[in-house]
C-alpha cells in the first residue's frame, strides 16, 4: 500500500507525458525511475497469477488505470496511468495492454482506450496508440500493432491483427 502512495504521489509531482520522449532529457529521468518502480514493485504482481482478478482491478485503478464498471483484467496493464477501458469488458488471461513504445533508442508513450462491452482473448497483445470501439473482440493470441483503430463491433485477430468481420 505505501509503494502505490509513493508511486501516485510521484505521478502527481511529475506526471507521465503521452508523446515522444527525448534521450538526456528530464522527461527520460523521470521515465527510467517510473519504469524501476513499476518493474521492481508492481510487474511481480501483476504476473504472478496469485491474486485474484477482482482484486486485480482494484490494483490497476490504484496505479491509475481508469476501468469502467464490471471490467475486469487478467493479463498485465503496462503503464495504467495511460489506460483506459470501459464498462463490461474482459481481458483475458496474459493478455498484455502496452502503451509505451521502444523503437531502437525512440522511446514514446501513448494512450489506449478500449470501449465497452469490448473482449481482449487470451495472450493478446495490444500496443500503444489503439483505438478498440465499443463491442468489438480481439481475437486470442492476437497482436493489434501501434496505431490501430478497431471500430465499433468488429472482430479482429491475427498477427498482425486484421478486421476478420
Amino acid at each position: 500500500m505505501y509503494a502505490i502512495l509513493i508511486y501516485r504521489g510521484l505521478l502527481r509531482a511529475v506526471p507521465i507525458k503521452a508523446g515522444e520522449i527525448e534521450e538526456a532529457t528530464r522527461e527520460e529521468f523521470v521515465y527510467h525511475v517510473y519504469l524501476l518502480f513499476f518493474l521492481l514493485l508492481f510487474y511481480p504482481v501483476m504476473r504472478s497469477g496469485f491474486v485474484p482478478v477482482p482484486i486485480m482491478r482494484l490494483f490497476y485503478q490504484a496505479l491509475g488505470a481508469r476501468l469502467g464498471s464490471n471490467t475486469y483484467c487478467s493479463g498485465i496493464i503496462f503503464d495504467p496511468i495511460l489506460v483506459c477501458i470501459g464498462s463490461n469488458c474482459i481481458v483475458g488471461q496474459s493478455a498484455q495492454i502496452i502503451p509505451h513504445v521502444i523503437e531502437g533508442s525512440r522511446l514514446a508513450m501513448f494512450p489506449v482506450r478500449i470501449g465497452n462491452n469490448v473482449t481482449i482473448g487470451a495472450t493478446a497483445v495490444v500496443m500503444a496508440d489503439v483505438v478498440i470501439g465499443d463491442d468489438a473482440i480481439v481475437a486470442i493470441g492476437a497482436v493489434v500493432t501501434k496505431g490501430t483503430r478497431i471500430g465499433e463491433g468488429e472482430f479482429w485477430g491475427g498477427i498482425p491483427a486484421q478486421r476478420i468481420k
